[in-house]
């Protein structure tokens, strides 16, 4: 047989395989030495879905906050703009206004005073646009202490119990941060523990609308009032960034009045997730000032050599525009009405787990989902005779597919141990039944069948779940 008929004929053979009798699947994939062949594209994407089957099903993660059920035209936008790149306004000039829409429609939405003329960007998550009003802060209080002749060497920022984009800005940008500890049932921020921490070197207060911990609403119009009331007796004049990850698109749809956005004067930007209850695909986050005023020239580089004369600011560079259009996508496919219909929806279920679950065991509910997010916290009951852990609880109910966590609170409540349900889009009241039987089932197992070495915050497997 010439050459060419046995090329052929071996090529005809491969493309006729059976994918899981094929050579190229008859080897382990390679882990750590680049490969030196090249393989059947089908036998290669057969071969990492079924690895994917292991991650489990996302729409039973109960620990994460972000968007895990998406309408199909959103898939397909996604598909559809796979090659778009956000920071290359000149090539892609329409994925550029989608996103300048975007900012204003969010400003809108947040009471800016001028939101046709507000300031913003989209990030990659909602832990970058923090970080971006946080420099934002810095470098405001920076140059009026160095307008005053002082001295800029030891800035602080204050907040709540926070998530760990806080931690991590405070530790990159060398800032103390002043975190307000957990302290017996107080597990969120107060005016009073805010006023505590002040001083000339303080660049600004990050209340959070959902702490990641618990899911309630730190209290932004007090703490704005307390420090309106500081400044008039002392003059220090601190700015607050709401991060508003989670409730930045809950509270203006299901409680419109309460006061915590742009209406507050002393709120001078607000962060937040586009994929979590904004309901984007994950990637997307926003962050918007006041005004121009906020966002420090020096902070804004212009770039050129993508064509055009672009401004940027942010701390990645080249990023996919697929989730900024998805998310405008959102935007005029929901409305006011629609965000609220789904949201309300799942308020009304995370309620009802609530009742259920504290009549399920002896549990305690923390936060049943009213005055924050929609979701719900739970720990043991302090007279509790049980051998189980709520660790041991979260790793059984791994057994059927859910992700509830069981982890420790923070400083000064490292003590107490609490389980958190986020019910997001997707999660409707039949499946919260469904988890309802599995946790019963669970609590009955674990009774009948004492774990030998219970499981607890050092041997159980955690994880940060946010998504920012």
């Amino acid at each position: 047989m010439a050459l060419h008929d046995k090329q052929t004929s071996k090529l005809r053979n491969d493309l006729l395989d059976d994918t899981y009798a094929s050579a190229d699947l008859q080897a382990e994939l390679p882990k750590t030495n680049f490969p030196d062949s090249e393989k059947e594209a089908r036998h290669v994407y057969n071969a990492i879905h079924d690895e994917l089957m292991l991650d489990g099903n996302s729409r039973q993660n109960l620990a994460t906050f972000c968007t895990t059920w998406l309408e199909p035209e959103v898939k397909q936008i996604m598909a559809e703009t796979a090659d778009k790149n956000m920071i290359d306004k000149d090539e892609y000039p329409q994925t550029a206004a989608i996103e300048e829409r975007c900012v204003h429609l969010i400003a809108d939405l947040w009471n800016a005073p001028d939101s046709a003329n507000t300031i913003g960007t989209s990030t990659t998550g909602s832990s970058e646009a923090a970080m971006l009003g946080g420099m934002a802060m810095k470098w405001r209080w920076r140059d009026k202490r160095r307008a005053e002749g002082k001295s800029t060497d030891k800035p602080n920022l204050i907040c709540g119990p926070v998530q760990v984009c806080w931690h991590k800005f405070c530790r990159y940008w060398d800032i103390e941060i002043r975190e307000i500890p957990m302290e017996g049932d107080r597990l969120i921020m107060t005016p009073e523990e805010v006023i505590k921490r002040c001083d000339e070197n303080t660049i600004g207060v990050v209340p959070t609308l959902g702490v990641t911990f618990t899911g309630q609403y730190e209290p932004v119009a007090d703490v704005c009032a307390a420090l309106e009331k500081l400044q008039e007796e002392t003059g220090l004049d601190i700015p607050v960034h709401v991060d508003g990850a989670s409730g930045g698109f809950l509270a203006p749809f299901c409680d419109p009045d309460l006061m915590w956005d742009f209406r507050l004067d002393r709120v001078v930007s607000i962060n937040a997730s586009g994929h979590k209850f904004g309901l984007a695909p994950l990637g997307v986050g926003w962050v918007v000032w006041r005004d121009k005023e906020h966002l420090p020239d020096d902070l804004v580089f212009k770039v050129n050599y993508l064509g055009g004369d672009m401004p940027t600011f942010a701390l990645n560079f080249s990023r996919p525009g697929g989730e900024i259009i998805a998310q405008y996508y959102n935007f005029i496919r929901l409305g006011r009405e629609g965000y609220r219909k789904i949201h309300e929806a799942c308020y009304d279920t995370a309620q009802a787990l609530a009742n259920s679950i504290e009549k399920l065991g002896p549990f305690d509910i923390l936060y049943n989902g009213d005055g924050g997010i929609p979701a719900l916290c739970w720990s043991l009951k302090k007279d509790a005779d049980v051998p189980y852990t709520l660790f041991d609880l979260a790793d059984r109910l791994r057994t059927r597919g859910w992700l509830v966590p069981a982890y420790s609170l923070p400083a000064h409540r490292e003590d107490m141990a609490i389980q958190r349900i986020l019910v997001k889009h997707g999660f409707g009241r039949d499946m919260a039944l469904l988890l309802l039987d599995d946790m019963k089932r669970a609590i009955d197992h674990l009774t009948e069948h004492a774990p030998v070495a219970s499981l607890d915050a050092s041997s159980a497997t955690v994880h940060d779940h946010s998504g920012r």
